[in-house]
């Protein structure tokens, strides 16, 4: 049960959403309930209710939460820098984030993103984010948004078997991640590379 002091400050979603962040983080999506959230608060379940429609809706909720957070982070971790150097600040920053917040990073993908304007804005940021850090290639501006997007699928897939203990072998984990972030800035790179993006944007 939480102490006076925190039960006493007002209850809203924010709260709510940085309760339920720190409870997955230290104890795994799986053990997430609102039960276990209005105890970490030092409130009563019904109070949740007032401020959230049920489970789903805290999901959804944390996850906008977690990729506003990410966005945030990565946008920090390659400002002032350009080509392969914000690349890689952008790729360790992710892992990073991953690694500090494992339980937030692996509840993004309990409610799905499509068909949630919320959701989609905070995804949307995030690519954003990329995309800037990616200018320094001289890419088109279609280019760089297909080679956000590719880098955003690399990264998430990195961290998603990180996070998750999906690694066959943890000891080569550094290694990968140093093979892969080099391979993608050898991709973006290349003068070779907004041909097969422009037939695959012409498609």
């Amino acid at each position: 049960m939480a102490d006076q002091t925190q039960s006493a400050a007002p209850l809203d979603q924010d709260r709510i959403v940085a309760a339920a962040g720190e409870f997955v983080d230290q104890h795994g999506p799986e053990e997430l309930t609102l039960t276990k959230v209005a105890e970490q608060l030092g409130v009563t379940q019904p109070a949740l209710y007032r401020h959230l429609g049920g489970l789903s809706d805290l999901w959804r909720a944390l996850g906008v939460s977690t990729r506003t957070m990410l966005a945030d982070a990565l946008a920090e971790a390659s400002v002032g820098l350009s080509g392969p150097d914000a690349l890689r600040a952008v790729a360790e920053e992710w892992r990073a984030f991953s690694k500090r917040h494992p339980g937030r990073y692996r509840s993004t993908d309990r409610h799905a993103v499509a068909g949630d304007a919320s959701l989609e804005d905070a995804a949307r940021r995030t690519i954003e984010v990329i995309a800037k850090s990616l200018q320094g290639f001289g890419l088109s501006p279609d280019a760089t948004l297909v080679a956000a997007g590719t880098l955003r699928a690399a990264l998430h897939g990195f961290a998603s078997f990180e996070v998750g203990d999906g690694h066959p072998d943890p000891a080569a984990v550094d290694a990968n991640f140093n093979h892969l972030v080099d391979h993608l800035c050898l991709a973006f790179s290349s003068p070779q590379l907004e041909q097969p993006l422009a037939k695959e944007l012409t498609r």
